[in-house]
């Protein structure tokens, strides 16, 4: 294990990845919904990058306003910052976000191209990089914003998933490694239509490589609880406050069955 990802996956225990902070009171991914996803047990914030027209990366996780408003691109920064989305709530960019939880880690996913750059910079500049995972559904970006953020660690794009999982299915389990280069972790659902991703042969895969395994998105106690016996590494939740309290309840790391 690298030291840059020793120093992101502390603390040790389950990663409970608080997607888009906690919003059951909050707008999503706004300060106020990761100050409720950290009160309540969450040990990530999960959050997404779109760039304002001034080059701020700005986190949202639809491209436009909300009800199909103007592209945040086409706004500045100090435009969306004062645009009211809910209980005292605005945009919030990423510079602000990490300067308000000096202490969080984050999972930051990069939504757009033009948000590469800037999301890097306003990690280079909170000096964040070993406590950000950076991920991406395009290679391309992942490739860039890892590039542009030195010390930061991603986990794979949806391509890059793919080829693991064949990998694994296939049993070229020599070539893992290999594909796996400047990858931390996989992020991916239980299951993909009727392919089921998540299997103890995959756990097994990936950790032999050292990568882990984050399921996402996960809101049921019971599907938490069995994915968590599985043995993943992490539950990518809407509510982080039902999976932090299971994963400290006792017994609910028991692994289940590794056939």
């Amino acid at each position: 294990m690298s030291p840059d990802l020793a120093a992101y996956l502390a603390p040790a225990g389950p990663r409970i990845l608080a997607h888009r902070g906690l919003s059951l009171e909050a707008p999503e991914n706004t300060l106020l919904a990761f100050v409720a996803a950290l009160s309540a047990g969450a040990t990530h914030l999960e959050t997404d990058v779109h760039a304002s027209s001034d080059g701020v990366a700005v986190l949202s996780h639809d491209p436009t306003l909300p009800n199909k408003g103007p592209a945040l691109n086409r706004l500045t920064m100090a435009q969306l910052a004062r645009i009211d989305l809910g209980r005292g709530q605005t945009y919030c960019s990423l510079a602000e976000a990490l300067a308000a939880f000096p202490a969080a880690l984050f999972n930051v996913d990069i939504k757009s191209a033009d948000a590469v750059l800037p999301a890097a910079q306003a990690i280079h500049t909170a000096q964040a990089g070993h406590r950000v995972l950076l991920t991406s559904f395009s290679e391309t970006r992942r490739r860039r914003v890892v590039r542009a953020a030195p010390g930061t660690v991603s986990s794979a794009s949806a391509a890059g998933v793919a080829v693991l999982l064949v990998a694994v299915a296939l049993r070229q389990h020599w070539a893992l490694r290999w594909l796996s280069r400047g990858v931390s972790a996989i992020q991916v659902p239980e299951h993909a239509g009727p392919l089921r991703i998540v299997t103890p042969r995959v756990i097994r895969r990936m950790h032999a490589i050292g990568i882990e395994v984050h399921v996402w998105t996960v809101n049921d106690p019971a599907q938490m609880r069995r994915l968590l016996a599985l043995g993943v590494d992490g539950l990518v939740t809407d509510r982080c406050d039902l999976a932090a309290r299971l994963a400290h309840s006792p017994g609910s790391h028991a692994l289940g069955d590794t056939g």
